[in-house]
């Protein structure tokens, strides 16, 4: 794990709980589909609170709920 810990991004488990496709999301967020897939995979490096926002306001959800901080491993 990295030195400083890293955030993970819960939205693949948001869109199951809310119950609506990626197709749906993509269409009501005003995002590509590939990028939606990104932040699912955890797989992008670089936050965009613009994004963060279009996806709170559809999933009806805080930030917190969407973001999570994994602290780095003390051993």
């Amino acid at each position: 794990m990295e030195q400083f810990g890293k955030v993970r991004i819960k939205l693949a488990q948001l869109i199951k709980d809310a119950g609506i496709s990626k197709n749906m999301l993509s269409h009501k967020a005003e995002m590509q589909r590939t990028q939606i897939n990104n932040y699912c995979n955890n797989t992008i490096t670089r936050l965009d609170i613009d994004v963060l926002a279009r996806l709170c306001t559809v999933l009806n959800c805080e930030i917190g709920d969407l973001l999570e901080f994994i602290p780095p491993n003390k051993d």
